[in-house]
C-alpha cells in the first residue's frame, strides 16, 4: 500500500472552506449546549449523532435514506478498513470519501486506533504495536501495513473527511494503571506528531481545511485523565474527544469521566465522545454533562438484530428522559410471535419512512425470513429515534438557555 499527499494546498483566502465552531446556547443549570458547526461540506448544530459508515456505507441505507433520518454529519470510512479495502489508491482516484460514498454533508472519520487496539488484543501475533504505532498484516494479502501516525493522517487526507482524528492508542478498560499510563504517554507523543503532519498541510487533497481532534485517553483514573486534557488542551486542536475502551461501554464511568475533563474544556471547542450511543438514554445522559456529537455502531447492529428502539423523550425537570412507556428497556424485539399479525407501526407518532409505512407484522416477516429490505427498514427507524432525541435535546437547551 502506498500513501503519497499530492501536494494540495489551502487557499486561505476562501473562508468557506475552513472550519469553526460556535457556541449558541447552553442551558441555565446544565454544561448541555447548542453548537453551531461550519465545515467545507455544509452547517449542522449539534447535539447530533453520527450514524457509521465504517466500511464506506450504512448496512444497506442509501444516503437519500440517511438524510431522511435528520441526520446531518455522518462517521465516514474508517482509516483501518479502508487502507485495507479497497486501498486508498481506490478512494484518491474516485475523488475522496464523500464522492466514493455519495454523501455530500459533513463527515468525521477516525484514525484506526481502535481497529489497532482490537486487531492486537485478538491477534497479538499478526499485530504488534510499538511506539512506532501499528504494523498488521493484510486479512486477506498477507501484506504487511503500518499505520502510524504519519499513514493514518495522510490516509485521512485523502479520505477527505471534514474532521479527522490524531493518531492514539486506544486505552483497554483493565484497571491496571500501568498500562493506561503507557497507551497515554503513547496517544501524546502520536497528537504531537500527528499535529506535526496536518499543519504541513492542513487541507484534504482535495482542498478543504480539515479539523484535526485530538483525543484524551487515561482509562478509569481521574489524574490521568485530567493530565491527558491538560496535554490535548496545550496541543490547541480544532476539537477534543473523549476515548477508551470504557467510554460508551459503561456509562456509569462514561459519565463520571466526563464530569472529571468537562470543567478544564474550552467554551467554544467541539465535544466528541467516540463510542457513545448504545441507546436513546445513553445521548441524553452525556449531552446533558456538556458534550455535543456522538458516534456507535449500535443503532444500525441492533436493528439488522431484530431490537428496534421503542419509546420518546420526555421533559422532566427542564430536561429530558427516554420513556420507554410499555416495552421493557426500550426496544421492540420484532421476532416475537405476537407480532405476526400486528398491523401498527414499531412506534406510534415515530416520523421515520418505516413507521409511516410499513407495520410490525411486515416487518417480523421480513426479519424471519432474512430479507436485505428488512435491515435497512430497521436501521431507518432505529436512527431517526436518536436523531429525534438529538432534536428534542436541542429544544429543551433553546427554551431554558442561560441569559448573559
Amino acid at each position: 500500500m502506498i500513501v503519497s499527499l499530492l501536494g494540495t494546498f489551502c487557499d486561505s483566502s476562501m473562508s468557506y472552506l475552513n472550519f469553526s465552531s460556535t457556541l449558541l446556547f447552553q442551558h441555565k443549570r446544565f454544561p448541555a449546549r447548542v453548537m453551531r458547526v461550519t465545515t467545507p461540506h455544509g452547517t449542522f448544530e449539534t447535539p447530533t449523532f453520527m450514524p457509521v459508515a465504517t466500511r464506506a456505507s450504512i448496512n444497506g441505507l442509501q444516503c437519500g435514506e440517511i438524510i431522511q433520518t435528520g441526520t446531518d454529519i455522518i462517521l465516514g470510512g474508517n482509516t483501518y478498513h479502508m487502507m485495507c479495502s479497497p486501498g486508498m489508491e481506490v478512494i484518491r482516484t474516485c475523488g475522496g470519501m464523500h464522492r466514493f460514498m455519495n454523501w455530500s454533508g459533513p463527515m468525521l472519520t477516525d484514525s484506526g486506533g481502535f481497529q489497532v487496539f482490537s486487531l492486537s488484543r485478538r491477534s497479538p501475533r499478526t499485530c504488534i504495536v510499538n511506539d512506532e504505532g501499528a504494523h498488521f498484516q493484510h486479512p486477506n494479502t498477507g501484506q504487511i501495513i503500518r499505520l502510524t501516525p504519519k499513514t493514518s493522517i495522510m490516509s485521512q487526507k485523502i479520505i477527505g473527511a471534514d474532521i479527522i482524528m490524531a493518531f492514539d492508542e486506544c486505552t483497554t478498560h483493565s484497571y491496571d494503571r500501568n498500562v493506561a499510563i503507557r497507551a497515554m504517554d503513547r496517544t501524546h507523543i502520536w497528537l504531537k506528531k500527528s499535529k506535526e503532519i496536518h499543519e504541513f498541510n492542513p487541507c484534504s487533497e482535495y482542498g478543504h481545511r480539515q479539523a484535526l481532534f485530538g483525543i484524551i485517553q487515561g482509562d478509569y483514573f481521574r489524574d490521568l485523565r485530567e493530565q491527558s486534557t491538560n496535554f490535548v488542551l496545550s496541543m490547541e486542536t480544532d476539537g477534543i474527544a473523549i476515548g477508551g475502551e470504557i467510554i460508551g461501554r459503561d456509562m456509569r464511568a462514561t459519565d463520571e469521566i466526563i464530569d472529571w475533563v468537562v470543567p478544564s474544556l474550552p467554551r467554544d471547542k467541539l465535544r466528541y465522545t467516540m463510542g457513545v450511543g448504545l441507546g436513546p438514554q445513553d445521548l441524553i445522559s452525556v449531552v446533558q454533562r456538556g458534550i455535543d456529537i456522538f458516534d456507535c455502531v449500535s443503532p444500525t447492529r441492533n436493528a439488522r438484530h431484530g431490537s428496534l428502539y421503542h419509546g420518546h423523550p420526555r421533559i422532566e425537570n427542564d430536561w429530558l428522559k427516554f420513556d420507554t412507556e410499555d416495552i421493557p428497556g426500550g426496544k421492540l424485539l420484532i421476532k416475537k410471535g405476537t407480532y405476526e399479525n400486528d398491523d401498527r407501526p414499531i412506534l406510534e407518532g415515530c416520523e421515520c419512512l418505516t413507521c409511516k409505512t410499513y407495520s410490525r407484522a411486515y416487518l417480523r416477516y421480513l426479519f424471519k425470513s432474512r430479507q436485505m429490505l428488512y435491515g435497512a427498514l430497521a436501521g431507518i427507524h432505529n436512527i431517526r429515534v436518536m436523531q429525534n432525541v438529538c432534536d428534542h435535546m436541542k429544544t429543551v437547551i433553546k427554551q431554558n438557555h442561560a441569559t448573559t
